[in-house]
């Protein structure tokens, strides 16, 4: 009888520890903010503010070999996502838009997908298709160009300016408006 009460009580413990974890992670989900702008730690790498963002090769999931300097002339937001990041999930759909929507207007959105860190290329091609992503995705196999821009924790972003210079770092997902205010300030140091 005492061994019955015991695991009933083990059982009633993990149920209330089960709904309370369970629970948490909804709140962090539902409350979870848009990106934030990142003071800038020094670096050698090219990262600070107003540096050459450093150039790398990589290959797209289409199979095109592609380098930043590529989009030199234009204004980029250089994006490091995974498939199973809930961040990248909600900021995908604002970032199809923005690109569709300023494509034409030297603006590229280049989305690093750290595959190293991913589930497979079949899980990454479903994801492409569920979200209908059409800006170029280049493929990390081996972490280092994640490593190099210190995409630690993803969704992050760069805001590079036409002349391939780093203007921002972003931790955490940004919304169409978000990517629009920053073109605008690429533009607007134009004039």
């Amino acid at each position: 009888m005492t061994g019955l009460l015991i695991a009933a009580v083990l059982v009633i413990i993990l149920a209330v520890w089960a709904v309370f974890d369970s629970q948490k992670e909804d709140r962090a989900l539902n409350n979870m903010a848009l990106g934030s702008n990142v003071d800038f730690l020094p670096t050698d790498e090219g990262l600070a503010r107003g540096e050459l963002a450093p150039d790398f090769e990589l290959t797209t999931l289409k199979g095109e070999e592609m380098r930043l300097s590529d989009y030199r002339g234009k204004a980029v937001i250089l994006n490091f996502w995974a498939t199973w990041c809930p961040p990248c999930r909600a900021e995908m759909p604002h970032m199809q838009t923005f690109y569709e929507k300023q494509q034409d207007n030297d603006v590229e959105v280049v989305a690093v997908n750290l595959t190293t860190e991913d589930r497979g290329m079949a899980e990454i091609e479903n994801f492409v298709e569920e979200f209908g992503l059409s800006f170029p995705i280049p493929m990390d196999v081996d972490g280092d160009i994640g490593a190099l821009y210190q995409a630690f924790s993803i969704p992050t972003s760069y805001i590079i300016d036409k002349e391939g210079r780093v203007l921002h770092k972003i931790v955490g997902p940004m919304d169409e408006e978000m990517m629009n205010g920053f073109i605008d300030e690429i533009n607007e140091g134009e004039s």
